[in-house]
């Protein structure tokens, strides 16, 4: 849903004292109607932003379709709420924001994409032979760009086996610094660091705690989250955004769902969070 108020990319690097949650969809991995219902459970639990993506090759109009679903779902809640005074109509505004593995999964019905360099792929494709094949459709779709910085650390899953990544080590904090200053001299805003989708473990908070230290880049931590206490390791680490996927499709139904990232929200309010 846009936000009339601010830019997508305002609203990711806006600082607000704590860490964020971010509910990521994959769109393989249930049909539209499916994915909609949980993306408003996790908005309703306090997810404040909706990835729709994964690193498989799901066509297009499946994401599409995802996508359109999901904004349908927001904004049938939202007016809702606007037809309640005592219900904050804001709080189902969050961005969908495509998370793709490629240019084949592009949708115009998603608000912005983080526009993604995995900058410790070994292969051109992922360096900006897919952004360059991508560029055109994101700009005639109009959706918003977030300029991204990827970087796969250990273990790094699926993603880091499809992108070819020289995996980032728990202990190498000098090499993920390099990754963090890279990406800010390119002009990125945000750094994403992913341990891999259904990873055994998240990433090190030595390596958020480094790559924190670069001025002017929005972390984004994902990967191997599944309870509030690795929720916390990562916030205190400095994460500015945590991303949770396999948790949203490990969940029983709605309300088991609800209540794990409800417990993950409320965790990530009580971070003693410090600011750049």
């Amino acid at each position: 849903m846009r936000r009339d108020e601010e830019s997508i990319l305002s609203y990711v690097t806006k600082k607000v004292g704590k860490t964020r949650h971010v509910t990521l969809i994959d769109p393989d991995k249930q049909t539209p109607e499916t994915a909609a219902e949980r993306a408003c459970i996790a908005v309703e639990a306090g997810s404040e932003m909706i990835f729709v993506g994964g690193s498989t090759d799901t066509p297009d109009e499946i994401v599409h379709a995802t996508c359109l679903a999901i904004q349908e779902g927001l904004e049938l809640r939202a007016f809702a709420a606007s037809q309640s005074p005592e219900v904050d109509e804001e709080m189902w505004k969050v961005p969908v924001v495509l998370f793709p593995g490629g240019s084949h999964a592009l949708s115009p019905a998603a608000d912005a994409i983080t526009f993604m360099m995995l900058m410790n792929s070994k292969i051109r494709r992922f360096l900006v032979g897919e952004q360059l094949r991508g560029a055109p459709y994101i700009d005639k779709f109009g959706v918003d760009a977030l300029p991204t910085g990827y970087v796969v650390c250990h273990p790094g899953g699926k993603v880091g086996e499809v992108g070819e990544a020289e995996l980032v080590m728990p202990d190498d904090t000098s090499l993920v610094k390099a990754y963090s200053l890279t990406a800010a001299m390119y002009g990125f805003k945000l750094l994403y660091l992913e341990a891999g989708s259904g990873a055994e473990n998240q990433v090190s908070p030595g390596l958020i705690k480094s790559a924190k230290t670069t001025e002017g880049l929005t972390l984004i931590v994902g990967g191997g989250i599944r309870t509030p206490q690795q929720a916390q390791i990562a916030a205190e680490a400095g994460a500015d955004w945590i991303v949770t996927g396999t948790l949203t499709e490990d969940a029983t139904d709605l309300a088991d769902l609800r209540e794990k990232i409800n417990a993950i929200t409320n965790t990530l309010s009580l971070v003693n969070w410090k600011p750049d």
